[in-house]
């Protein structure tokens, strides 16, 4: 095996490859003017490279939270009184179009476990769509649930959605055309030379807020923390600058790299049966929360982008990131977003646990 013969490579030297490859993806998929570059590319050849014998790659977690905290920096600007106004008047919509999008997942989880062989407690957990380190925390606490089948289902559907998703977001479908499809968004930028010294001060700001966050075991806390900071911040009449389109960019690679390397399929059993079911339960899902996302568009009128964005069921951080670049509504595919998650943190894990006994009740007789 060439796992045992090979040396490992000091984690300088593969941090300096990964970077590497996540760079020339994002100026690959910027050439090409694939949507949101720099978040895909770096993505996609981190991903690919990783699977190749003999290349070491490594990227520690710390480099993907700074992205998010930029991330929930420049989303938090976009927040203002009118949109929370507006938001308040879509509560309801957000109780009910969430309620179907899960249990369209159960449904299929059902689906998925008959075809695929895998006990009901892991097709459940797998498939709730948008909470990727609760259910894999949860997977870890039951120990009927097989915790790889679990996040390799997780993980492909996020890619799945960070591939599919900006695709139609910047088709004619969706956009009119109207829409640069290698991500040039209509989002205020700034040079470097306005940034100082106020946007460190907001940026420093945002590293506590988001330290935090983690402490008092916030949802997404490194995003969401920064987030909500930003829009405290905006709502005070303070005027925090825009980002320059570099910081930006960066945020989404420093991303991006670190979801390329989630994926391990090679620890997977029945690898075929299992990968192809799980693509297309996502294309599936996808085409349900389109389906759904038409509800939204004509019954509070906002535009195509920001109603699949709303309720596309990947994360928040993706979403909102995908958002930006196609000049969707940031604050309404957001708030959809956080709803879905706190729910998803704070109701379904109960929900999942009281099922998972009446499952085991019921195979013991």
């Amino acid at each position: 095996m060439y796992s045992e013969t090979v040396r490992v490579q000091p984690a300088w030297l593969r941090l300096f490859v990964t970077v590497s490859a996540a760079f020339a993806g994002g100026c690959f998929f910027s050439v090409l003017n694939i949507p949101v570059p720099w978040l895909l590319g770096p993505m996609a050849v981190v991903l690919l490279l990783s699977k190749l014998p003999r290349v070491q790659m490594y990227w520690p977690q710390p480099l993907r939270n700074t992205g998010l905290i930029i991330v929930g920096y420049t989303i938090g600007l976009s927040f203002t009184m009118e949109t929370f106004h507006q938001i308040g008047t879509q509560l309801p919509m957000m109780i009910g179009l969430t309620m179907l999008l899960l249990l369209f997942s159960g449904l299929m989880a059902f689906g998925f476990a008959s075809l695929s062989g895998v006990s009901l407690p892991t097709a459940l957990t797998g498939s709730i769509p948008g909470g990727l380190s609760q259910m894999v925390t949860l997977a870890e606490e039951e120990k009927q649930i097989d915790i790889t089948i679990v996040t390799f289902m997780q993980v492909t559907r996020i890619i799945l959605i960070m591939f599919l998703v900006p695709v139609l977001a910047v088709s004619p479908l969706f956009t009119n055309g109207d829409v640069a499809a290698g991500g040039s968004s209509g989002q205020t930028t700034a040079s470097w030379s306005s940034i100082f010294p106020s946007t460190v001060l907001f940026l420093g700001l945002c590293f506590a807020s988001a330290w935090t966050g983690q402490k008092l075991r916030l949802p997404t806390s490194y995003m969401l923390a920064p987030m909500l900071v930003m829009i405290g911040v905006t709502l005070a009449g303070l005027e925090a600058p825009a980002l320059p389109v570099s910081i930006t960019n960066g945020a989404q690679l420093l991303i991006g790299a670190y979801f390329g390397l989630l994926l391990k399929p090679e620890q997977l059993q029945k690898k075929a049966r299992i990968g192809f079911l799980t693509v297309a339960g996502g294309v599936i899902l996808i085409a349900g929360a389109f389906s759904l996302s038409l509800i939204l568009e004509h019954l509070h009128h906002v535009s195509p982008a920001t109603a699949l964005l709303s309720l596309a069921p990947g994360g928040m951080d993706q979403m909102g990131i995908i958002g930006r670049e196609v000049n969707a509504d940031i604050s309404i595919v957001i708030c959809y977003q956080l709803f879905r998650i706190l729910f998803i943190f704070i109701a379904v894990p109960p929900i999942l646990r009281w099922l998972f006994k009446w499952i085991r009740k019921r195979e013991s007789f």
